[in-house]
């Protein structure tokens, strides 16, 4: 019997590469890094942007599902895990990494669906 979640995994693990494409073309640039809340909670332009284009790439194919945003619930957006398929997203996981321009990070993207993880896949880069 075939997964019913097995083509959102295959574009997730689609998504993830393009994302850590941004990521790793961010890790050579200047960085703009701001603080969430407290002076070891660090967020930057790139794990916004990165989040904003998952979701948005996310939204188009799959406009019915639901999402958990790490930058967007620490910009006030409430984080609510319902029964429908929702997406959790931490954009850019080891910010601090990322900022000290160490490059072990990743870009995780989880897939619930009635609040059980549905699929799971490493990728390693």
């Amino acid at each position: 019997m075939a997964d019913p979640w097995q083509e959102c995994m295959d574009y997730a693990v689609t998504l993830a590469r393009r994302a850590g494409e941004v990521v790793c073309e961010a890790l050579k640039n200047e960085m703009n890094v701001m603080l969430k809340s407290s002076p070891v909670d660090l967020v930057t332009a790139t794990d916004q942007k990165v989040e904003k284009m998952l979701i948005s790439s996310i939204k188009e194919k799959y406009p019915s599902h639901s999402f958990i945003g790490e930058e967007s619930v620490a910009a006030g957006e409430k984080s609510i895990l319902t029964d429908n398929p929702t997406w959790i997203i931490d954009p850019i996981d080891g910010t601090t990494n990322f900022v000290h321009r160490f490059p072990f990070v990743a870009v995780s993207i989880g897939f619930v669906v009635n609040k059980k993880l549905c699929c799971f896949k490493c990728i390693v880069d």
